[in-house]
């Protein structure tokens, strides 16, 4: 349970952006209260994000050696600790921002905020096929992030899911790794815009395999994804696809449902903040990391991001 009932600051997530947050208005004096998530029952939606749900991280400075993704997470953690943060478990179920201070209610009771930082993050949509996230986790193999994960995939053979920008771009991208990369996807149009599209075909190293779908992956504990099943839509014609890796690019989803028609979003659902700062739509309200970021989505990004709300709330409050 929440120690008080009102707070100058309350930070909601606990990935990186959110624990930099907390880091950073601790410092101030602003004794915040970090809401950790994890309350939807969806097993991949734990406290400290995304990066739970990773092993190696081995891009974030400081760490020459890399480090587990749930290791680097409990460091950000205690280090928000030692300077008074104050935690509590469960997630946001309602937010309040006509009056102010800011009403939350919280699986743990119900408190005011005088400012709120939002670092709730953003999911990747997945296909949702069996042993999804064994791979994702366990196996290895499958991933939502080349720029993150395409070093490990140097001289294989990888599968890119997808039709749309985030598509031909990491695709594009893996090329400089891996030695063919085919892109799947489950029409013969694209969503892509017309030069993404072209960029990626000009390149030899991509390959096609249109109106298929990935109906299963293939491999298992001890060697990874090996491949996976498809099946062509059109046909309806089965086979096996072997791959090293497979990604998908079907796009992300940012965790700002509770926030519509409170905040100002874009198109997609993402935060709009006023270039320059992390500052909302809502005088006192500022968002951090992934649910602000649909093009960078990484966690030295996320985490400066939250140094900024931080910042950005200090200075609203006066201190």
């Amino acid at each position: 349970m929440p120690k008080k009932k009102d707070y100058q600051v309350v930070i909601l997530g606990s990935g990186p952006a959110g624990l930099t947050a907390a880091l950073y208005a601790s410092r101030a004096n602003l004794e915040p209260l970090l809401v950790e998530g994890g309350g939807s029952g969806d097993p991949t939606d734990l406290p400290g994000g995304q990066l739970m749900l990773t092993t190696d991280v081995d891009n974030y400075p400081g760490f020459p050696e890399g480090i587990l993704g749930p290791e680097l997470m409990d460091r950000m953690r205690k280090q928000a600790a030692r300077f008074a943060t104050e935690f509590t478990s469960g997630a946001l179920k309602h937010v309040d921002l006509s009056v102010r201070p800011f009403n939350l209610t919280l699986d743990e009771g119900r408190v005011t905020a005088h400012t709120l930082i939002v670092a709730t993050g953003a999911q990747a949509r997945w296909l949702g096929l069996p042993d999804e996230l064994e791979f994702r986790t366990k196996h290895g193999g499958v991933s939502a992030c080349a720029t993150c994960d395409g070093f490990f995939y140097k001289g294989k053979d990888v599968l890119v899911v997808g039709g749309g920008d985030t598509a031909m771009e990491e695709a594009t991208f893996l090329t400089k790794f891996a030695d063919k990369v085919t892109i799947v996807h489950r029409r013969d149009d694209f969503r892509a815009s017309k030069i993404m599209l072209e960029k990626a075909r000009k390149n030899r190293k991509i390959s096609w395999l249109l109106d298929t779908v990935l109906e299963r992956y293939l491999g298992g504990a001890g060697k990874g994804v090996t491949g996976a099943a498809v099946r062509n839509l059109k046909t309806g014609a089965a086979g096996e696809v072997a791959a090293g890796g497979i990604f998908m690019a079907i796009g992300h989803e940012p965790n700002t449902a509770l926030f519509k028609g409170k905040v100002e979003l874009d198109s997609n659902g993402y935060m709009l903040t006023r270039s320059g700062t992390t500052a909302t739509s809502v005088p006192g309200v500022f968002a951090a990391g992934d649910v602000q970021d649909h093009r960078y989505r990484q966690a030295v990004t996320a985490a400066g991001s939250g140094c900024m709300a931080a910042i950005d709330a200090e200075k609203f409050l006066g201190h």
